[in-house]
């Protein structure tokens, strides 16, 4: 590795896999060398349609693990199975990059955390969201003072239906039905991840929490975690909520998941507007700006596949240049504390104070 590319094995080839592997087949810095999945078949078949030759595809992680040729190890699988997976690829002595969420729970994360702290070689917690080129733009303009000092984040998540959306196959929702393989609701927990990171990014840890998680029928009979409502406190008096909206019959464009995201970031001095993250509802600008009684709109890409690119290729330059991945296990683990206190909150119907 240290005069070629990084040599990247990738454990778990199922839908979301297609976005991961993006920047490590452009990226010259990168090489997929070994894939690992139960089904042979299935991993033969990606890396056939990601134009990869000579590929390894093993069915047994150990022996995958095992392979001296792999630096890298991207651990794409159901969420039960991360710490188990990251602790075995640690071991190994591989750099690792872990889907979100870290873990199951916070007593996991905190094994997790430790192995990872006293490992030699970095340890990424995979968070797109905050790399998704809108919300770059936005972190660009809050840290330059367009809107003074942020006061306040509302965040809206909203699934819906779409004629253009990707295909998921049910085994990928039916694990996410079965708390004890998740973790959580698939809407507040897995898919709210990535909402949390955007509240912990531009605000900080959140200091109380309070959430309302409802119920209803989902796709083909699933069931989702919807309407549901998490609100929020920071220190110095700042706020923030989170709405999760499941709109059965409401159309978007999607090239992925049903679902629009929308943000809202209020300062002292202005408003920022985030329009869109999977899908988009219309052709909104994806920043707006409203400052000194003028809105400004800011044109960046708004494919959500950029998150993923510009999530994976800060991670190869920073294991070139010793710099820290984004997020740390640590950081990970602050999100998974932030989303577990809203399951917390609506279970016990209180609000769950964090500690600094």
């Amino acid at each position: 590795m240290e005069n070629g590319p990084i040599r990247v094995g990738i454990i778990g080839t199922g839908r979301i896999s297609d976005l991961h592997v993006l920047e490590y087949i452009a990226n010259d810095d990168a090489r997929i060398v070994a894939l690992c999945d139960r089904n042979t078949g299935q991993a033969a078949r990606k890396a056939a349609e990601w134009g990869l030759e000579g590929v390894a595809v093993d069915s047994d992680i150990d022996s995958f693990l095992a392979r001296p040729e792999i630096d890298l190890v991207e651990i794409l699988l159901p969420h039960h199975m991360h710490l188990g997976a990251a602790l075995k690829a640690i071991a190994a002595g591989k750099i690792v990059s872990l889907q979100k969420p870290m873990c199951l729970d916070l007593g996991e994360a905190d094994r997790l955390v430790e192995a990872a702290e006293a490992h030699d070689r970095p340890v990424k917690i995979f968070e797109n969201f905050i790399f998704y080129p809108p919300v770059l733009k936005a972190r660009e303009l809050v840290d330059a003072g367009a809107i003074g000092e942020p006061l306040s984040i509302r965040i809206k998540s909203n699934p819906a239906r779409s004629e253009t959306a990707w295909v998921v196959p049910a085994s990928a929702t039916a694990w996410r039905q079965e708390r004890h393989r998740s973790g959580g609701g698939p809407l507040v927990f897995d898919d709210g991840h990535h909402k949390f990171a955007l509240a912990w990014h531009f605000m900080g840890q959140a200091t109380q929490v309070h959430a309302f998680i409802g119920d209803c029928e989902g796709p083909d009979g699933s069931r989702l975690d919807a309407q549901s409502m998490i609100s929020f406190q920071f220190p110095n008096n700042r706020i923030g909520n989170i709405e999760i909206v499941y709109s059965p019959e409401m159309e978007l464009t999607s090239r992925h998941y049903p679902q629009d995201d929308r943000v809202e970031i209020t300062g002292t001095r202005g408003v920022l507007f985030i329009n869109g993250g999977h899908g988009r509802l219309g052709a909104t600008p994806p920043v707006t700006l409203y400052r000194d009684g003028a809105i400004t709109h800011f044109d960046v890409a708004s494919g959500w596949e950029e998150s993923f690119i510009h999530s994976t290729r800060h991670f190869l330059k920073a294991i070139r240049s010793g710099g820290k991945p984004v997020l740390t296990a640590r950081e990970g683990r602050e999100i998974l504390r932030f989303a577990s206190a809203a399951e917390q909150s609506a279970a016990e119907g209180r609000t769950i104070h964090l500690a600094p």
